[in-house]
């Protein structure tokens, strides 16, 4: 199994976004939360994209 960029990317982001979510609800600041909880679905777009890619590309070397 390969791993791509977007599969890296993607789920940086979602951990990432999910770290602001909650940091955002802790602090009762609901702009932070808002962001993160976007930049965390972005993330896992992203890492879907990269699992799709990664599935053909696997599929096409068979």
């Amino acid at each position: 199994m390969t791993i791509n960029k977007d599969q890296v990317k993607g789920r940086t982001e979602q951990v990432v976004g999910k770290i602001k979510e909650i940091a955002g609800e802790k602090l009762g600041n609901k702009n932070l939360k808002t962001k993160g909880s976007i930049q965390k679905n972005i993330g896992a777009v992203q890492a879907t994209v990269g699992d799709a890619v990664s599935n053909i590309a696997k599929a096409l070397k068979q």
